[in-house]
């Protein structure tokens, strides 16, 4: 039974296609099959880590990045507001550029 998604290479996270719950091992197919153990209970349609990501870097999910970490984030961890920060939309972001 598939129990989470990721669509692109580029992705750090995949979604959960069901309830997951703490210590549940999760295999993310790919090029090379790899096998995650979740570090939280993760609610359905939630982003949990596929690899270590670093604070700052960008949240990939199905190929777009749709924020940035806001701390470091342990392969297996929920991923959520508590961890990410959106980049879009953030007029802040955008005086910085000119």
């Amino acid at each position: 039974m598939v129990k989470a998604i990721v669509l692109k290479d580029s992705d750090n996270v995949a979604t959960a296609l069901g309830e997951l719950k703490k210590g549940d091992k999760v295999t993310i197919s790919g090029g090379d099959d790899k096998v995650i153990t979740i570090n939280q209970d993760i609610p359905y349609g939630h982003k949990f880590a596929i690899r270590d990501i670093q604070n700052g870097e960008h949240i990939m999910k199905y190929g777009e990045s749709i924020g940035g970490a806001t701390s470091d984030i342990a392969e297996g961890d929920h991923v959520h507001i508590h961890n990410i920060e959106s980049l879009r939309a953030r007029g802040d972001l955008a005086k910085e550029d000119e």
